[in-house]
């Protein structure tokens, strides 16, 4: 069993008046006049991490990045090992989010220390739940698999619904890009279901644009694009910068899959602008990928094509994620191999990967 979704994010004062389906320009606001009136540090490290986060999740990563260095100068001036560790998982977060996963495992690392140290279970689930998301979006699904099972056993023996939403569909994405389509469904479907029951509206968000990525596989996009459609409204409504560029991006994903290469064209090229103005270069990159490939279809010069592969290549190995690093090595085998004298016909699953996204990530 599990209750209604929270968000232990906002903690003090913030912790009962925001909750987890709160507009983050709310949030931003109350957290900004917390952190004006702070009368201790532990008062301005919670406020300032609820700063952090709002931003990192409208995708101002600069004013995220200061705010969550604020909440750890804070929590350490505090001697609160627990705040500590809840604004370096914000910074971790962060860094994910901006590609540098190399810190991003670091920063989670120490803040996975540090809330064992002060006993805080949640910002020690969430540091580890951290790591397993980064160590996913790497590829690395070895590595991070049974993490997922544990946090998933974990999120159901204390009823957070939001942890359960997470790890189901982290796991759903490690089945869909191993190629079991049928069982990423059935837990995507699933995840959906304990977010809606939950009033988990981002949860169901990010459900909703993986039910979308099976179904366009098995060769349904009008129902993928209904889904996408049903959760840009939320991320709308919730002001998720992140979210709604990668449901754009997934969108182009559907349509490259349909053949529709003119719309695939145009809607990765507003995923591209999203992302870059949020400074988010794995999104930038993913989108790209998707944007060469759509241009390739529609009958652009093969070399240049390979010529920005072989870019993409470079970022995706630099950033570390090596699915995406796979896709631009299987596509580059489909523009060059024997059986394509002229542009290649379409593959069921040539496309940009999923990039890895859960509740509590952005």
């Amino acid at each position: 069993m599990y209750g209604k979704a929270f968000a232990p994010e906002y903690q003090g004062e913030l912790g009962s008046a925001l909750g987890v389906n709160s507009s983050y320009e709310d949030v931003l606001s109350a957290a900004q006049r917390a952190r004006s009136g702070a009368g201790t540090a532990l008062e301005r490290a919670r406020a300032a991490l609820a700063v952090a986060e709002a931003n990192r999740r409208l995708g101002r990563v600069d004013d995220a990045g200061a705010a969550w260095r604020d909440s750890y100068r804070s929590a350490r001036t505090a001697g609160d090992p627990g705040a500590m560790s809840w604004a370096l998982w914000s910074g971790g977060t962060l860094a994910r989010q901006c590609g540098t996963l190399p810190l991003a495992r670091r920063l989670l690392t120490h803040a996975v220390g540090l809330a064992a140290d002060s006993g805080d279970r949640l910002a020690h689930g969430y540091s580890l739940a951290g790591l397993a998301e980064t160590g996913r979006i790497q590829g690395d699904y070895a590595a991070v698999a049974e993490l997922h099972e544990q946090l998933l056993e974990q999120g159901r023996a204390h009823g957070e619904a939001r942890h359960m939403v997470w790890a189901m569909s982290g796991i759903a994405q490690m089945h869909r890009n191993t190629g079991d389509q049928a069982k990423a469904l059935e837990l995507f479907e699933e995840s959906a279901r304990i977010a809606t029951e939950a009033d988990d509206a981002r949860g169901r968000a990010w459900s909703l644009r993986g039910i979308a990525d099976v179904v366009s596989v098995q060769g349904d996009p009008d129902r993928a694009l209904a889904l996408l459609s049903e959760a840009e409204v939320i991320c709308r409504a919730m002001d998720l910068a992140s979210a709604l560029a990668y449901n754009h991006k997934m969108r182009g994903n559907v349509q490259y899959r349909a053949g529709r290469y003119e719309e695939a064209r145009d809607t990765y090229a507003l995923a591209l602008a999203e992302f870059a103005d949020m400074h988010e270069p794995r999104g930038v990159a993913l989108s790209r990928l998707g944007l060469a490939k759509s241009r390739a279809r529609l009958g652009r010069d093969r070399s240049r094509t390979l010529a920005e592969l072989d870019v993409l290549e470079r970022d995706f190995g630099r950033i570390g994620l090596r699915h995406a690093k796979d896709m631009v090595i299987a596509f580059r085998a489909e523009l060059t191999g024997p059986s394509a004298p002229g542009t290649p016909a379409p593959h069921c699953d040539a496309t940009t990967p999923r990039s890895a996204a859960v509740p509590a990530r952005s």
